[in-house]
Order: structure tokens, then sequence, then C-alpha cells
């Protein structure tokens, strides 16, 4: 008997920095995927048939038609990211976080280069808020199911 338990039985491999950086592919790409899909039933659902000039003149339409629904688009995308980011390499802090939150950050990164233009002092504070508020609330979802 080898070792490992029976003959011709491998080795466990030992997972180093390429299993860990696809580890985090992997989150990232969960993540990309959930953002996607709720972004786009958000466009479709709410924006398309709810959101309309009238109702985007207060803070309130647009706090409850536009912010809110693209926090909770962020806190899913943010959650399935986490849930997606597997052992032994969620156990480390930073690669978890790192895991976590890249795809609410690129985001909005992305989002502010793509609206540039467009952009006024309201729209880049709520915005920011709409990312605080999604990322931390995703990620303490995650970490209360591991809890």
């Amino acid at each position: 008997m080898t070792r490992y338990g029976y003959p011709g039985a491998s080795a466990p491999r030992d997972e180093g920095r390429g299993a860990a950086v696809f580890a985090l592919a992997r989150a990232w790409a969960a993540g990309i995927v959930v953002l996607l899909v709720t972004e786009y039933l958000q466009t479709t659902l709410v924006n398309d048939h709810l959101a309309t000039s009238d109702n985007l003149e207060t803070f309130n339409g647009r706090l409850m038609l536009i912010h809110l629904p693209n926090a909770v688009c962020i806190a899913l995308a943010t959650w399935a990211a986490g849930r997606s980011h597997r052992e032994p390499f969620r156990d480390s802090k930073a690669q978890h976080v790192l895991a976590v939150f890249t795809v609410g950050l690129a985001a909005q990164a992305l989002n502010m280069v793509m609206q540039w233009q467009d952009l006024e002092a309201e729209g880049i504070l709520m915005s920011n808020a709409v990312l605080v508020v999604g990322v931390v609330s995703g990620y303490a979802a995650e970490r209360l199911q591991d809890d």
C-alpha cells in the first residue's frame, strides 16, 4: 500500500500561484455573469416600464428606480463572486477580498469612464454610495453563509 491510500494513487497536487489566479478568475466570471443578468433584468423590467421622465424628476424617484436596483445588482454580483471563490484560497483574507470586491469596482470604473461627459455631482456621489452599499451587503451576505 502506498502512502496515498491505494496502489496507483497519485500524490495530491500542490496548488500554486496558477490555481490561485484561476480561483480569482472563476469568482470574477461568476460575479460578471450575475451582474450582467441582473442589470439586463433591471433595464428591461424597471427602466423600460417604470422609469418615465416624470418618475425620474425627483430624487426619490431616481433613488427607487435607479440607485436601489443598482445596489441590489452589485450586491448579488458580489455575493456570487464570493460564493464562487473556492477553498483553500478563500481562507486568505486578501485573496478573498480581491475576489469579492473586484467586479463591483471594475463595473464602477467602467461606468464612470463611459458616462464621464454626462456626470453630475449627484450621480457621482450616489453611484459611489450604491457601490459601497452593494459590495458591503453582498460581502456580508456571503460571509454570513460561511458562518
